[in-house]
């Protein structure tokens, strides 16, 4: 990492969290204390290895990879399994091809028709075999993982989303909901309606995410204030690029072009939540059921992929691993 680059210390307070989305790397924010967890939660990596934080739980909401390739698997698990945390709990996002298991035997040759169909049982091997076991991975699609991160510590239950959604303390998706952290460079608002439209009935303590990389940054919703649900007009579903081998809806890799924030009379009821690194603060907490929203991307785009005359690398300031403490 440059010396050149500053870091602007950015944190969310509530009374049952705290979530550090700018910090110095070399100075960590200290846990706020034993009856807390801390999770550090990274999206989107795509193949990059950068510094990440310890903590007790790592969250990674998809994108280990650029186009799924086995090779790029091998490496991003390589990395993971060096890092310290003692649970690593992993989805799949749109990049990971081949992890789309029935998708992908019929659309590879439009990926990786020159390097051949990637052989799933190998990556599944990465994920979810011995040296993968014994590095705390845990990968996740469709189903429930309950785990203490310290002795005698809470149980935690985390979910990751295929379909049918339970309540759960801790949600990972690859894509945001409707009108959360999903506002595209073009202003388009690109995240989940049916997502957004549960959200009042699952209430999680997390919900982790990514996939909209410009729309980087946290938000904590308090439940004595309804979220207003919207409807298909409103948002459109962000992973729908996994669709048929005919779809026009190739993966790309974002190209980090600026984004464009709307005009203050775009906002509505249900109007997009966003927090950016200049919008530090406190918000006072009373208890209150809460929900953290997270979309952890750390691969640098929109207005903050330049600082300073230098374009922000992976995982660097304003695209750090976001680290979100909760209170057990």
């Amino acid at each position: 990492m440059s010396a050149s680059f500053q870091y602007v210390s950015n944190t969310i307070k509530t009374a049952g969290s705290v979530v550090h989305l700018e910090y110095d790397p070399q100075c960590l924010p200290a846990s706020p204390g034993p009856e807390w967890t801390r999770f550090v939660c990274i999206s989107d990596t795509h193949s990059r290895q950068f510094h990440v934080p310890d903590g007790d739980v790592l969250l990674h909401s998809g994108d280990l990879t650029n186009l799924g390739l086995e090779e790029e698997f091998k490496d991003a698990l390589e990395w993971l399994y060096s890092l310290p945390h003692k649970i690593k709990i992993i989805i799949a996002g749109n990049h990971d091809l081949p992890l789309h298991e029935g998708w992908y035997d019929g659309a590879y040759r439009r990926w990786h028709k020159q390097v051949g169909k990637q052989d799933r049982a190998k990556i599944m091997e990465f994920l979810t075999g011995p040296r993968a076991k014994e590095a705390g991975i845990v990968y996740l699609q469709g189903s429930t993982y309950s785990f203490q991160a310290k002795t005698e510590g809470r149980t935690w239950n985390v979910y990751a989303l295929v379909s049918k959604i339970p309540v759960t303390d801790i949600l990972l998706t690859h894509g945001p909901p409707a009108r959360i952290l999903d506002l595209t460079r073009s202003k388009d608002f690109a995240g989940c309606v049916d997502l957004r439209n549960n959200l009042s009935r699952l209430r999680p303590r997390l919900h982790l995410f990514g996939h909209i990389h410009e729309a980087r940054g946290a938000h904590v919703h308090n439940w004595d204030d309804p979220l207003p649900e919207v409807n298909i007009f409103e948002g459109s579903d962000s992973d729908s690029d996994l669709g048929s081998e005919d779809s026009t809806n190739t993966p790309q890799v974002d190209s980090g072009t600026t984004m464009q924030l709307p005009s203050e009379d775009a906002g509505e009821t249900a109007g997009p939540i966003f927090i950016h690194e200049a919008d530090v603060g406190q918000l006072a907490g009373d208890g209150a059921e809460q929900t953290v929203f997270v979309n952890a991307s750390t691969f640098p785009a929109g207005r903050g992929e330049w600082r300073a005359g230098q374009r922000v690398p992976f995982g660097g300031p304003g695209f750090q691993p976001v680290i979100v403490d909760l209170r057990d």
